[in-house]
């Protein structure tokens, strides 16, 4: 007799992206992490920590952050719900809303975690294919009666984003909950911030791991209406928002300015290496993520990515339909895009 329940003996469990050993030098593009440190700020509230506090528990709803998070967003307190990073909320969110007879939609590719978060639960996952530009494929959604919907904007690994107006005409339809999973919403042009606001089925995450550069702290909110909020909170961990992570996060969302420099000069990097990447002869999707999906067109996507790694340069690739020649690569510093235009020039030859 297995010591696990059968959905769990056949899982395959989600891969993160590799993490370079410590004290090995790499240009490293696969993770989507901040290519610059958070805000100074948060250098000097992380220095100030009385290290007295960490001998209690904080607060269950990380109440710090969640204040300055309402005040940032402008919404009420009641509104935000924080977790250990996004994927703690993508957790709860399928705790609370799937499960066996109760089912998932998701347009594809996206992030692979729901349909490993969809495994655990032993839901049915219905997965809709986008076409090459990653239109929305409102009415396949819809006509899955899904539970659950979750719509990555932008997509991740493909970068694209959809418009909120097509967002507003799928939340109209589906019956179930509309999760709108906008880890990477600071680099794009809209927010379906809104919805939330018109909608008591729509749930908005968020993270601070790519915009804020905190991916360490793990430290994420989700946003919707209390009555929404209420199902997920009873299913979360008791303490899961640790005390250091609570303040550093508050202090960190607070400073909008530094923020919007940051994402400003992500965005701009962003466009110098699509320009870069195209003038060797790749497609690119276009993207409003801190990240571009590419399509090498001299050599396998796999290929590539291997020779990349030789030469200590990191990017993602990813062995599945759809995605077999292509690669993922986070938008570094000035200096890291340099370096990976540098070695594919070399490879190129």
């Amino acid at each position: 007799m297995s010591r696990f329940r059968q959905e769990i003996e056949i899982l395959e469990p989600y891969v993160p992206g590799e993490q370079p050993a410590a004290g090995d030098v790499v240009v490293k593009l696969n993770t989507n992490e901040n290519a610059f440190p958070p805000s100074p700020r948060v250098r000097q509230a992380l220095q100030a920590i009385d290290v007295n506090q960490l001998r209690r528990y904080p607060q269950p709803f990380a109440d710090e952050f969640r204040a300055a998070t309402a005040e940032v967003l402008g919404v009420d307190s009641s509104w935000i719900l924080p977790g250990n990073g996004s994927d703690d909320l993508l957790t709860q969110l399928f705790r609370a809303v799937t499960g066996p007879g109760r089912r998932v939609t998701y347009p594809i590719p996206t992030y692979v975690l729901y349909r490993t978060l969809a495994n655990i639960q032993g839901c049915a996952a219905t997965e809709v294919p986008y076409d090459d530009t990653y239109a929305l494929p409102t009415t396949q959604l819809t006509d899955a009666d899904a539970a659950l919907t979750i719509i990555a904007n932008p997509n991740s690994p493909s970068g694209t984003a959809v418009s909120i107006d097509d967002l507003r005409v799928l939340a109209g339809r589906v019956n179930g909950v509309l999760a709108v999973d906008e880890a990477y919403v600071e680099f794009a042009n809209e927010s379906a911030l809104d919805l939330v606001r018109e909608h008591d089925h729509v749930i908005v995450l968020r993270t601070l791991s790519k915009s804020h550069g905190l991916a360490g702290l793990r430290l994420g909110f989700a946003i919707a209406q209390p009555s929404l909020l209420k199902g997920l909170a009873k299913v979360k961990d008791s303490y899961n928002v640790d005390a250091i992570a609570a303040h550093l996060g508050a202090v960190a969302i607070r400073d909008i300015d530094y923020t919007r420099e940051v994402t400003e000069r992500i965005v701009a990097a962003r466009s110098n290496l699509i320009g870069a990447l195209e003038g060797l002869g790749f497609y690119v999707w276009p993207s409003q993520a801190n990240f571009i999906l590419v399509r090498p067109t001299h050599c396998s996507a796999k290929h590539l990515h291997k020779a990349l790694k030789s030469r200590n340069v990191f990017v993602r690739y990813f062995n599945e339909p759809r995605l077999a020649n292509t690669l993922r690569i986070t938008v570094g510093t000035d200096e890291e895009n340099h370096a990976l235009m540098e070695t594919l020039k070399e490879l190129h030859r």
